[in-house]
C-alpha cells in the first residue's frame, strides 16, 4: 500500500492482514510473510522509481512513534541529495545521540 503522506517517492507501507498492535505478537510465518513481501516491494520500487538506498522499519509502541496500532513496515526509499547528509539514518529518531561518529572522528 502507498503510504498516505509519503517520505520519498515510491513509500510503501507492507501490512499483515490479521489485527495486532506489536510486531512482536506476529507469528513466525507472519513475520516471514512481511520480510517477502518487502523483498518484492523494494524490487518494484528499485524498477519504478531508481532509488539509491532504502530505510525500512516498523515502529513498535508509542514510545518509538507508533500512531497507526496495526503493524505495518515502511519500505521508503531513499534518493543522494534527498536531506543533506544522510549518515546515522534511522538514529535521527533520538537526535541527541544520531550524530555517533562525531564521537569517534
Amino acid at each position: 500500500m502507498w503510504d498516505s503522506f509519503p517520505v520519498n517517492p515510491g513509500h510503501v507501507l507492507v501490512i499483515p492482514r490479521r489485527h495486532l498492535a506489536d510486531y512482536f505478537a506476529l507469528t513466525q510465518e507472519e513475520k516471514e510473510a512481511i520480510w517477502h513481501l518487502v523483498d518484492a516491494v523494494g524490487e518494484r520500487i528499485n524498477q519504478d522509481f531508481r532509488p539509491q538506498g532504502f530505510n525500512i522499519g516498523i515502529n513498535v509502541g508509542a514510545a518509538a512513534g507508533q500512531t497507526i496500532f496495526h503493524v505495518h513496515m515502511h519500505v521508503i526509499p531513499r534518493y543522494t541529495g534527498d536531506v543533506a547528509d544522510p549518515r546515522g539514518g534511522v538514529r535521527w529518531v533520538i537526535r541527541a545521540r544520531a550524530p555517533y561518529w562525531k564521537d569517534i572522528e
